[in-house]
């Protein structure tokens, strides 16, 4: 059963929370990174990548940037930017698609997280279940900032089974007057609203441990990183007790039916020495091919796909005697890999092919049309992986293949920070 505990917030001023709260700091690359903090010296962005307070050629896992990392953090602290809550609660985390790059796709989306932290134990023990691999560089990373700020600062996205208990709570803390309320540049309405009521506390405790696991949606790093952190506090402190601030990670936890995840759509640089005829030939071994002219195709079921190819759409349905049992090969995304890109095209794997791209479905069908006229052989515009699959997959103990979902609304930094 998941072990969910309400924390002592360290939290940015009312005044400054707009400015602060940034988008996860891996969204950009370093170019980007500096670009987005010019002009905006709150931002967390500024503490999450500290290598944007150095020359570009800087080295950007080096000491001194874990250093400076801290150095703002204590700061800002110091400064009354950041405020610590002097006891525990839950905080509740409301976000709102109202206008920019999402509005076309989500407007009026709305969901609704409880901010919190989770088990470590949980996460070692299966509670707190995976669906993505993770990479040694990028734990490294993580770790190093988390162990040289003695703080948690990116939080975890976490899904739960829909439960009336918490969205009753939760409505009810809504009602309230919200500690923030602001829009962000891309659009995203923003509101939190604090839970401190000590019989609230352990009325939410209560409720999630009779959850019996929550699901990493978005985060797969941090979590990983936060729990070789705590695990080489444990190290350093054999006779901890378990209830040290570090056995714990900072996370937001939604409910699933609130949550919605957006396409992984694949673009492929060449159609490995087959002529578009020879590989249309192919293709229809594994699904049904329909023309669909020069009209782009956004798929709107399990099954199907998109293809555009020399200037045409196709419509893709995938052939239900190729269509297998299993919860990861029956995945829109890994029937594709195995019969289209490692089937005909040989990349066997994604992760490291060169000839492979995946493009976030917030850009729409027109970004693959424009990578095919300017180069690329064929592109694939994907049906969303769903709430259930990833659950599915999840509870079987097994791995989804690389970019399977792209959840939007982005869960922002700085709003919340663990000590630790």
């Amino acid at each position: 059963m998941a072990v969910v505990k309400a924390f002592r917030c360290v939290r940015p001023a009312p005044a400054a929370a707009a400015e602060v709260a940034a988008l996860p700091y891996d969204v950009y690359d370093r170019k980007e990174a500096k670009e987005a903090v010019q002009g905006h010296p709150l931002s967390f962005l500024n503490i999450d990548r500290p290598e944007t307070q150095f020359p570009d050629d800087f080295d950007m896992y080096s000491d001194a940037a874990y250093e400076k990392a801290r150095e703002l953090l204590d700061r800002e602290i110091a400064d009354g930017t950041f405020l610590t809550d002097p006891d525990p609660a839950y905080y509740v985390y409301e976000q709102t698609i109202e206008g920019g790059p999402l509005s076309g796709l989500m407007k009026g989306h709305v969901q609704t997280g409880i901010a919190a932290c989770s088990s470590v134990d949980d996460y070692l023990n299966g509670v707190v279940k995976k669906h993505e691999n993770t990479t040694e560089k990028k734990e490294q990373d993580r770790i190093r900032h988390v162990d040289t700020c003695g703080a948690q600062t990116g939080p975890i996205f976490l899904a739960y089974r829909h439960n009336e208990d918490l969205k009753r709570i939760t409505d009810e803390a809504k009602r309230g007057e919200p500690l923030y309320d602001f829009v962000s540049e891309d659009g995203i309405h923003h509101r939190v609203w604090k839970i401190g009521d000590p019989g609230k506390v352990k009325q939410i405790e209560t409720i999630f441990a009779g959850i019996p696991a929550t699901y990493i949606a978005d985060g797969h790093h941090r979590a990983a990183s936060a729990v070789k952190a705590a695990l080489k506090r444990r190290e350093a402190h054999p006779d901890y007790t378990g209830k040290e601030e570090f056995n714990f990670f900072l996370s937001i936890l939604f409910p699933d039916d609130e949550l919605s995840i957006l396409p992984y759509n694949r673009v492929v640089s060449d159609l490995a020495g087959l002529s578009a005829a020879e590989f249309l030939q192919a293709l229809d071994e594994s699904y049904v091919i329909c023309d669909n002219g020069t009209e782009a195709v956004v798929p709107q079921e399990k099954g199907s796909a998109g293809l555009y190819l020399e200037g045409r759409w196709y419509r893709l349905r995938e052939r239900e005697e190729q269509i297998p049992e299993d919860p990861v090969a029956s995945l829109d995304v890994q029937f594709l890999q195995d019969h289209v890109l490692g089937g005909i095209l040989g990349i066997d794997d994604p992760r490291t092919s060169d000839r492979v791209r995946f493009i976030g479905g917030i850009r729409g069908t027109a970004e693959l049309e424009r990578l095919v006229k300017n180069g690329a052989a064929v592109a694939f515009s994907m049906y969303p992986t769903q709430m259930g699959e990833l659950f599915g997959v999840a509870d079987a103990g097994r791995l989804m293949p690389p970019k399977s979902t792209w959840f939007e609304p982005k869960i922002r930094s700085g709003i919340f920070i663990h000590r630790i």
